[in-house]
């Protein structure tokens, strides 16, 4: 009777990967080509952990990411009064073991054990917000460049560094010296200039074209998800025993520790991940022209800034975050002066309006992608309307609340901002389909103007408000920014579509061709011509 050797059991087919070298490989002409998957449970590529569906969890880290680096930036919105206003619990009292120490070691001692306050008057709290504002206007044109030479996984890690980096040298710089502490701030900005590129580059890259709404809804939140983690976590920490310094230690580290996760995990080609399915990487690349999928680093920006329908998304964009970052500057200015509620109310008061804007804008990016009875133009004139002619309306209303009703203002402050997170299904997601791989260059624009739009809400305020208790010169300013909206709505009606634009069809060689026929004297009707 014949024996056998045991055949040796297989090895285990791992779960979880993380990216392989050739992930950063650019050249889509020597990608690896995948083998079709023959079953899901059958012969070929086993399903992972993920089940097809690894595109979430990149949508989801980048969004914590996003999320991070803008709680970096807002720390020190709270920190000012833990700067300003030391616990009283964090009292100094000399030990014995102090005793034979100079007069200097005790101060030095006493600093490290209160936390030391540093009060800034008015004018040095407007420059250190300020600096964010100018860091990130800087910083914005070369990261498109950046991300479209290099692809995300390494530019938009090395603005998490520079974020937390900045962070974490914020308490000595301002022990230092105040212009060592704008400094840091102006770093601040750079990084954040980073954020918004990130999501067309995400968007670009990770979303099918279906589900553009959701990835622009979710990773749009970063802003208010910011606001509501940092505001209680640095209101703990600047009452435990390791005050307010430990506010940027631990945004810091957090930040570190995000980016760690994001350089691990995340590649610019899902194609080249080990933990993307050939069925998922169908699902992202359906519908998708070669040139969105090979994401070549050239870009027609000229092209691009002339077209009509991104210039009517660029115009929304700044009625949208320009009345929005209005309404979370002064919405407390107005609720304490005008509307006359006490400094406690004001706070929780103050904080609806952020509240309100997650959730309505995951439901709408979520309808916008899954509601199948109307096509995507229709769907985008919509939700337009939900996120700018309904709060234009809104806004001229605001200033005739009348004065013993002021919940009503409250009510409407609320539904101003919830309604303005409409805007994923509108012209966020109209800029990302009809720039399909240059999304990244468009979105980030939208950087740009959110921080122009930090310099005219002062700026409105300064010209049209001397009294902050007069409704009525608060109201010539509500009248402006619900004209500009119901006029911006009004554009995107026209101009709004789902299509490609002709720019998309442009590519480095194309661009070259072009090039050289005018240069050999090719007539332009012989000619390929673009926009």
């Amino acid at each position: 009777m014949s024996t056998q050797t045991p055949a040796a059991p297989a090895a285990p087919t791992p779960i979880f990967h993380l990216p392989a070298d050739n992930d950063l490989q650019t050249d889509a002409n020597a990608l690896p080509e995948k083998q079709p998957e023959q079953s899901i449970s059958g012969s070929g590529k086993e399903p992972t952990i993920w089940s097809h569906r690894f595109r979430y969890f990149i949508l989801f880290l980048g969004c914590f990411c996003l999320t991070s680096i803008c709680s970096n930036m807002i720390a020190l919105n709270f920190t000012f009064i833990c700067m300003d206003n030391p616990s009283a619990d964090r009292s100094f009292t000399p030990r014995p073991e102090h005793e034979n120490l100079t007069s200097k070691e005790l101060q030095h001692v006493k600093d490290s054990y209160e936390h030391r306050t540093i009060p800034y008057n008015p004018h040095e709290k407007a420059i250190l917000m300020w600096a964010v504002a100018f860091g990130s206007i800087a910083a914005t044109f070369p990261f498109n460049l950046l991300y479209a030479k290099y692809g995300a996984r390494r530019v938009f890690l090395a603005a998490g560094i520079l974020s937390a980096t900045a962070t974490v040298l914020i308490p000595p710089f301002a022990h230092i010296g105040f212009w060592w502490f704008v400094g840091a701030r102006v770093i601040q900005g750079v990084a954040y200039a980073a954020d918004f590129a990130a999501i067309g580059v995400l968007c670009s890259r990770w979303a099918s074209l279906k589900q553009n709404g959701i990835f622009i809804s979710i990773l749009t939140c970063f802003s208010p998800i910011s606001s509501a983690i940092t505001n209680p976590v640095s209101g703990a920490l600047c009452n435990s025993s390791w005050g307010w310094p430990s506010v940027y230690y631990f945004h810091g580290a957090a930040c570190i520790l995000l980016f760690v996760a994001w350089f691990a995990f995340y590649t610019d080609r899902p194609e080249c991940h080990r933990n993307v399915s050939s069925i998922e990487l169908e699902k992202i690349h359906r519908d998708k022209s070669e040139a969105h999928k090979s994401m070549d680093s050239f870009i027609p920006y000229l092209a691009i800034i002339r077209n009509p329908v991104i210039l009517t998304v660029w115009l929304n964009a700044l009625a949208d975050i320009g009345c929005g970052i209005f309404l979370l500057t002064y919405t407390p200015t107005y609720m304490n002066n005008v509307l006359n509620y006490s400094v406690g109310h004001t706070g929780w008061l103050g904080a609806l309006p952020a509240l309100s804007h997650i959730p309505f804008k995951l439901a709408t990016g979520y309808f916008s992608d899954k509601n199948k009875t109307f096509d995507e133009r229709k769907k985008m004139i919509f939700f337009n309307t939900l996120a700018l002619f309904v709060p234009g309306l809104m806004y001229a209303g605001l200033g005739y609340v009348p004065d013993d009703s002021p919940m009503i203002a409250v009510a409407l402050f609320t539904l101003i901002h919830a309604f303005l997170g409409a805007n994923c299904g509108g012209f966020y997601k109209c800029g990302t389909l009809v720039s399909r791989q240059y999304s990244a260059f468009v979105i980030s624009n939208i950087q740009f103007i959110k921080c122009l739009t930090l310099f005219l809400a002062p700026a409105l305020v300064a010209i049209f408000v001397t009294d902050d208790h007069s409704k009525e010169q608060w109201r010539t300013i509500f009248m402006i920014l619900a004209a500009t909206l119901i006029i911006s709505n009004f554009v995107f009606c026209f101009m709004a579509t789902d299509q490609p634009a002709e720019f998309t069809n442009i590519t480095r060689e194309s661009a070259k061709l072009q090039k050289n026929q005018k240069t050999n004297g090719v007539s332009d009707a012989t000619a390929c011509t673009y926009p």
